[in-house]
């Protein structure tokens, strides 16, 4: 498979066969997740890898963020239907940024652009997981929705540093038709 055969196949999988995943298949995902560019080679990543027995406490760590929102009131969109998809997959990675600070803290002022360049670096990290994991015949889902739990998942994993987002992983058990893009002309402007 080639480079532009991965990004055009890759899809977002919301339903995973019952079958694990090796630790080589999730170290060839993750060393290419390590790849990717960086600004000044910082490589501003750090992964955790979420899998067997640990399933569950992951689960019910999204739940009880989901319950907290709830319970002031607030809204939890999709991470209802993420929670069951994350489930159902046998690897889930975090991606933190150990350099950064939680997006519910107080920013200053006085650098406002502080972490753009680290955010864009570790947005390249996911996507080469993702390309390799279509690679490799894996289905993969990059989830946003676990910032419904982002104190209880920082505490669970006892990690310091910014999460960024989840990617879970498995065997693919659907094949989603391709979503509906737009094309190159709505979305350019040549200058010059």
């Amino acid at each position: 498979m080639n480079v532009m055969e991965a990004i055009t196949t890759r899809k977002s999988i919301r339903k995973f066969e019952d079958r694990p995943i090796s630790r080589d298949l999730v170290e060839k995902i993750l060393f290419a997740g390590t790849l990717a560019p960086s600004g000044h080679n910082k490589q501003p990543w750090k992964f955790y890898v979420v899998q067997g027995e640990k399933n569950d406490e992951m689960i019910q760590t999204m739940q009880n963020g989901i319950d907290r929102l709830e319970g002031m009131g607030i809204k939890t969109g999709s991470a209802k239907y993420t929670i069951r998809w994350m489930a159902q997959a046998p690897v889930t990675i975090f991606i933190f940024y150990p350099d950064g600070r939680s997006p519910f803290a107080e920013r200053d002022v006085d650098d406002p652009f502080l972490g753009i360049v680290d955010i864009q670096s570790i947005g390249a990290a996911i996507q080469n997981m993702l390309l390799e994991a279509t690679e490799l015949g894996l289905g993969s889902l990059w989830i946003c929705d676990v910032f419904a739990a982002y104190e209880e998942f920082c505490d669970w994993l006892n990690a310091e540093g910014q999460m960024i987002a989840a990617v879970s992983l498995g065997y693919p058990a659907q094949s989603p038709n391709p979503r509906p893009r737009k094309s190159v002309e709505e979305v350019t402007e040549f200058i010059g």
